[in-house]
């Protein structure tokens, strides 16, 4: 996908960014803000001086993010417990309960 397709499924915000630069950078609107339509992702750029510079940097900063959501992994799915394993699970279950019932008071047996 080139620059200039990315860029129409875009909403491209200008701010002023602030911070170093100078004047330049407190009076012009040199901070770029992309908010990707189709997945809300939304990056941020306010390093340059220059809004072209930093348009550039967010592009690819949206590129990278893109990227990284296309690369998650899906979930596991857990395989069903076979029922040997079930069963091997019920009958350690029920010596536990034997070794308890036989620590009980006397007369407290059933």
């Amino acid at each position: 996908m080139t620059d200039d397709e990315l860029l129409a499924q875009c909403d491209v915000d200008t701010f002023r960014s602030g911070g170093p630069g100078g004047q330049h950078v407190n009076r012009r609107e040199s901070g770029v803000r992309l908010t990707h339509r189709p997945s809300g992702i939304v990056v941020v750029c306010r390093e340059e001086r220059s809004q072209h510079r930093n348009k550039a940097t967010a592009l690819k900063r949206l590129r990278d993010r893109i990227a990284a959501r296309a690369r998650r992994r899906t979930p596991r799915i857990p395989t069903k417990t076979p029922r040997r394993v079930k069963r091997k699970i019920l009958v350690s279950k029920k010596r536990n309960a034997e070794k308890k019932k036989l620590r009980r008071p006397p007369g407290m047996n059933d």
